[in-house]
C-alpha cells in the first residue's frame, strides 16, 4: 500500500479468506478500514468463492497463511499456472518445489514485514516489473510438473500393494530410489502421440501388457476401446475421490475453526465510548427482534386471524406456505426459515429443549410456547394451527376456504366456535373411542378414563370417560383448526392439567419403554402425541362450544354435532371457573414447592405459573425496595450534614 502510494498506482485488494456471512464482512470491512486502507479499495470474497474467476482480475497473488501445512496449497498451485507471479513465505512444504526468484517471490516466516522486499522486486514505476513475468512464466512451466513425482509415487506404492509377481519373475526396484524431478508429464505424452503412429504389432503388444497388468477380462474392453474413436465416454469420480473431496472439507472446516479461536483469543484494542455505541446501534439494528415492527408483522396489520404452522426441520420447509395468513414456528432449535418471521417454540419454552418431552408432546409443545405469555408473539382476536402434515396428505387449505375463513373472521360474528378441516374419519362410520383405540394400541379409552379421574379426583364408582356421539359428523384431527384467542387459552389451561395427570400415571417415568398408547419403538417415543391430536374435540364438545367444518377444497362451512342435540355434555367439568381455580392451586402447590416429586412435575414446564398470591408478593416486595431506598437516601443525607458538607449552587 506504501509502495502504490509512491509510485501513483491505483491497487485493489482482494482479500480471499473466511465465510460470506454479513458479520464477517462488515467486520472486514471494518478492520480495513481500521489498518487505512482506501475506501473502495477492498474487497472481500469467502472461500466457498470460485477462486478461477477471481484469478482472471489478478497481477500479483501474496499468500499470507504461515501455518505449515501437509501438502501444497492448491491456491499457489492455481495462481502459477495461470502465470499470475506468486508471493508466499519460504515454508518448507513451498520450498520443497519452487525456488525463490526463479519460480516464485518469498519472504521470511519468521518476519511477515520482509513481504515489502519481495513487493519492491515486482512493482515497477508504472506497473510490474519485467522479472515478475518472467518469474511468473518460469512458474506456469514448473506448476505442469511439479507434482507429477508425488503423483506417480503413489500410483507405484498402490501397485506394490496390490500386485503379486510370481516366483520366477523378475522384482522392480523400490520407488524410494527413484529420485525427485525424474519423472514428468511431457515423456508420457510424446509416448501417447507415438502410440498414434505406431504399427499393429506394437498396438497388440501393448494391449497384451494391459491385459496381463488389468486381468484377462478386461483384454477384449481395452481392445475395443484403444480401436474405437468413441469420445463419448467419461471419467466418473469414484469412491475415492468423494473421499478425497471429504477429507479435504474436513480439512478446511477445522482450519476454519482455528482461525476463529485464535481471532476470538487475540488481545483486542480497548474502544472509545462512541465506537460502543455505535457497535451496540449496529448490532440492534441486525437484530429483527429489536425493530419496532418486523416485516411479517406489518403484513398480519388488520388480519383477524394467524394460523401457526408447525414443523420441525428444514425437510418440511416446503409443506409451509407465505404470506400473511400463515407464521411457522418450529419445534427444532436454530431450524427457522431464512428471511421469515418465524417463532422458535424452543426458545419460548424450555422444556422443548429437552429430547424426551418434545417427542413425548410433539405438535403440541408448539401450543404450549404460543400460549405462554401470549401477547409478546401474537395479538389478534382470532388463533389458528396447522401441522405441515396436512400440506402433504393434500388436506390443507385452499385459496377459496382462505378468503371464506378469512371473511368469516373479519364478520360482525364473535361467536365461540371452532372451525376446522381436518376430518379424523373420512367415511364418517367409526366410533370416536373405537377410533382412538385403533390409534393408541387399543388404550385410549382405558388411560383417558384414568388420567381424567385422576385429574378431577372422582372416585373409582364414578364414570370417568366422557361419551362422545356416533352421529355421522366430522371430527377434528392433526391440530388443524381456528378459534378465538380467549378459547384457546381456555383450552390450552385444561390441556396442561389434563397432560399432567396422564404424565403422573406412569410415575413420571422418563423411558419411552413404558408407555402403553404406543405399540412400537417410534410410538412409544412420541407417546401422547395421538391422543392429544383429538383432544380438541371432547373439549369443543363438552364446553358448549359451536362446531364448524370447513371444507378445504370448495370452501363450504357445515355446523357438525349441533349443539341442540347434545344429550350428554359434562359441562360442569369443562367450566372455566372450575379449571381457573384448579390452575391456581397447581400454582400456589408450585409456588410454594409443596407438591410431591417437583423435580419430574410436568405441569409447571408447560407453562406460566401465576395465582394471586404472586402478584401479592411481588407488590409487597417492591414497597418494601421502595422503603429501603427512601431510608437509605435519608441516612445519606444526614451523613453529609454532619459532615458539614454543603452542595454548592450549580452555575456558581
Amino acid at each position: 500500500m506504501d509502495m502504490a502510494r509512491t509510485k501513483k498506482l491505483g491497487v485493489q485488494f482482494i482479500f480471499f479468506c473466511g465465510n460470506g456471512s454479513d458479520t464477517y464482512n462488515s467486520a472486514f470491512q471494518e478492520l480495513a478500514s481500521h489498518m487505512g486502507f482506501p475506501d473502495d479499495s477492498v474487497k472481500h470474497f469467502p472461500m466457498t468463492h470460485d477462486i478461477g474467476n477471481l484469478l482472471m482480475f489478478v497481477d500479483i497473488v501474496l499468500y499470507g497463511s504461515l501455518r505449515q501445512e501437509p501438502g501444497f496449497p492448491p491456491l499457489l498451485l492455481r495462481s502459477m499456472s495461470s502465470e499470475i507471479p506468486i508471493i508466499a513465505p519460504n515454508l518448507t512444504v513451498i520450498t520443497k518445489y519452487v525456488t525463490d526468484g526463479i519460480h516464485a517471490f518469498l519472504f521470511n516466516s519468521g518476519d511477515p514485514s520482509t513481504a515489502a522486499s519481495a513487493f519492491m522486486r515486482i512493482l515497477g514505476e508504472k506497473g510490474l516489473l519485467d522479472t515478475a513475468y518472467s518469474v511468473a512464466l518460469e512458474g506456469k512451466l514448473l506448476s505442469k510438473n511439479m507434482l507429477a513425482y508425488d503423483c506417480i509415487v503413489a500410483h507405484v506404492k498402490l501397485l506394490e500393494s496390490v500386485l503379486h509377481y510370481p516366483s520366477d519373475a523378475r522384482l522392480p526396484l523400490s520407488f524410494s530410489q527413484v529420485k525427485e524431478r525424474t519423472w514428468l508429464w511431457d515423456p508420457f505424452e510424446s509416448k501417447a502421440a507415438l502410440g498414434n503412429s505406431s504399427s499393429e504389432d506394437e498396438r497388440h503388444i501393448h494391449t497384451r501388457i494391459a491385459g496381463i497388468l488389468l486381468g484377462e477380462s478386461a483384454q477384449s474392453n481395452w481392445t475395443i476401446d484403444s480401436d474405437s474413436n468413441d469420445t463419448s465416454s467419461y471419467d466418473y469420480p469414484t469412491q475415492s475421490d468423494w473421499d478425497d473431496l471429504s477429507e479435504v472439507e474436513i480439512f478446511e472446516d477445522i482450519e476454519m475453526r482455528e482461525m476463529e479461536e485464535i481471532d476470538e483469543r487475540v488481545e483486542k484494542p480497548l474502544l472509545t465510548w462512541d465506537e460502543v455505541y455505535r457497535n451496540a446501534r449496529k448490532s440492534e439494528r441486525m437484530k429483527p427482534e429489536g425493530n419496532e415492527r418486523d416485516e411479517g408483522e406489518l403484513e398480519r396489520t388488520g388480519q383477524p386471524v394467524c394460523i401457526y404452522e408447525i414443523y420441525r426441520g428444514e425437510g418440511a420447509w416446503p409443506f409451509l406456505h407465505h404470506g400473511s395468513l400463515y407464521r411457522g414456528i418450529t419445534l427444532s432449535k436454530g431450524a427457522r426459515r431464512p428471511r421469515s418471521d418465524d417463532v422458535d417454540a424452543v426458545m419460548r419454552l424450555s422444556v422443548l429443549d429437552d429430547t424426551y418431552y418434545r417427542d413425548l408432546l410433539c405438535e403440541f409443545g408448539a401450543m404450549f410456547a404460543i400460549a405462554n405469555r401470549i401477547d409478546t408473539v401474537h395479538k389478534l382476536p382470532w388463533i389458528g394451527f396447522q401441522s405441515w402434515r396436512a400440506a402433504g396428505r393434500k388436506v390443507s387449505l385452499s385459496e377459496s376456504a382462505e378468503e371464506t375463513l378469512e371473511k368469516t373472521m373479519a364478520g360482525e360474528n364473535h361467536e365461540d366456535v371452532i372451525y376446522y378441516w381436518v376430518p379424523m374419519d373420512t367415511d364418517q362410520t367409526s366410533n370416536f373411542w373405537s377410533t382412538c383405540d385403533c390409534l393408541n394400541a387399543g388404550h385410549c379409552r382405558t388411560l383417558f378414563e384414568d388420567a381424567f379421574r385422576n385429574m378431577y379426583g372422582l372416585p373409582e364408582g364414578v364414570a370417568a370417560l366422557p361419551p362422545m356421539p356416533n352421529d355421522g359428523d366430522y371430527w377434528s384431527t392433526l391440530h388443524s383448526w381456528v378459534m378465538p384467542t380467549p378459547s384457546f387459552l381456555k383450552f390450552i389451561m385444561f390441556t396442561r392439567m389434563f397432560v399432567d395427570s396422564l404424565h403422573s400415571l406412569n410415575g413420571n417415568n422418563t423411558e419411552p419403554a413404558s408407555c402403553l398408547l404406543g405399540a412400537s419403538q417410534p410410538e412409544k417415543r412420541h407417546c401422547y402425541c395421538r391422543i392429544l391430536e383429538i383432544l380438541v374435540n371432547i373439549w369443543a364438545y363438552h364446553s358448549g362450544r359451536k362446531m364448524v367444518y370447513l371444507n378445504p377444497v370448495t370452501g363450504e362451512s357445515k355446523e357438525q354435532h349441533l349443539r341442540e342435540e347434545r344429550n350428554e355434555m359434562w359441562v360442569k367439568f369443562f367450566d372455566f371457573t372450575l379449571l381457573k381455580s384448579m390452575d391456581e392451586d397447581l400454582a400456589e402447590e408450585a409456588d410454594d414447592g409443596m407438591h410431591p416429586g417437583t423435580d419430574q412435575w410436568l405441569w409447571p414446564l408447560t407453562g406460566q405459573v401465576f395465582w394471586p398470591g404472586i402478584a401479592d408478593r411481588e407488590r409487597e416486595e417492591k414497597y418494601i425496595k421502595k422503603l429501603d431506598k427512601k431510608l437509605k437516601s435519608k441516612v445519606k443525607l444526614l451523613e453529609r450534614q454532619k459532615s458539614g458538607y454543603k452542595q454548592k449552587p450549580l452555575g456558581q
